[in-house]
């Protein structure tokens, strides 16, 4: 398919709180481009820290013996750049994420990426976000937001159209034939189905391809990196109610009987969690 057959919504009001029609897209497609969703001032922002953490992240991985085929990958983002935070602040696209919930949902990893050339990574593999097919239980949710303009040249992923319904692997001849690039302009947010297949393209220009990538989830589901303990649970009076939500503080695991034995108000894990 061409890139002409992607779904695009412009960042416009119609758009934007019709979480019906993105949920139709969803269905269908398996994602969603929102075009031009974050401001320009903010996205250069972001590009400076994700080089900086990009640097820090580089020499833990090769201290700990895993650089091969990591090179431009960020596992986790908050706390190595302030506009990572500012990003989760604005909330963009919350009416949507929470329609494909049904609910609350919190921030299970929120990383980044920069597609170099010559630079052999895993992205480039045919993959999907979530490792057990879940079919129509909607557990998780991707987003990714683009730093840089995604190219034909500088390597746009490649999304399987209708590849959320397969629960094992495409042949990468069925993948490609049923697959369109994610072009879009700088500021743009996708969002897609966690068992959705899809593949990082080959950069084949000189300048680097940057995005985030985040993933939320039902608060149930563990966080890939506990995100109230890395912050602190006395952490959580610098947040706001819906940052605490997200950030995964009304869904703590008690660990021990003091914890757990607890009025209402003060469990640990909130009401409206799932």
């Amino acid at each position: 398919m061409s890139s002409n057959s992607q779904s695009k919504y412009a960042n416009d009001e119609t758009y934007l709180s019709s979480s019906v029609l993105v949920e139709k897209e969803l269905e269908k497609q398996g994602w969603v481009l929102f075009e031009n969703i974050v401001d320009a001032q903010l996205v250069e922002k972001l590009k400076l820290d994700l080089d900086k953490a990009n640097a820090i992240a580089r020499q833990i991985q090769i201290k700990n013996g895993v650089a091969q085929n990591t090179d431009g990958t960020i596992n986790h983002l908050l706390g190595l750049g302030d506009s990572f935070m500012e990003f989760l602040e604005r909330m963009y696209l919350k009416q949507a994420i929470t329609h494909y919930f049904g609910g609350n949902y919190i921030l299970n990893i929120f990383g980044g990426v920069n597609n170099l050339k010559n630079h052999p990574s895993y992205l480039l593999n045919i993959h999907r976000d979530v490792r057990s097919f879940t079919g129509n239980l909607k557990l998780m949710f991707q987003m990714i937001v683009m730093l840089d303009d995604f190219t034909l040249e500088n390597g746009a992923t490649y999304f399987m159209n209708g590849g959320h319904y397969l629960a094992d692997r495409p042949s990468e001849k069925l993948f490609y034939k049923n697959s369109t690039r994610a072009v879009g302009k700088s500021g743009s947010i996708i969002l897609f189905d966690a068992n959705l297949w899809h593949a990082a393209g080959s950069n084949q220009t000189d300048e680097p391809r940057r995005a985030l990538t985040l993933c939320f989830t039902k608060p149930f589901v563990k966080q890939q990196l506990d995100l109230p303990r890395y912050f602190g649970y006395d952490y959580a009076t610098h947040f706001s109610e819906e940052m605490k939500q997200l950030l995964g503080y009304n869904a703590l695991v008690p660990t021990n009987l003091e914890e757990w034995y607890q009025p209402l108000e003060k469990r640990f894990y909130k009401p409206g969690q799932g």
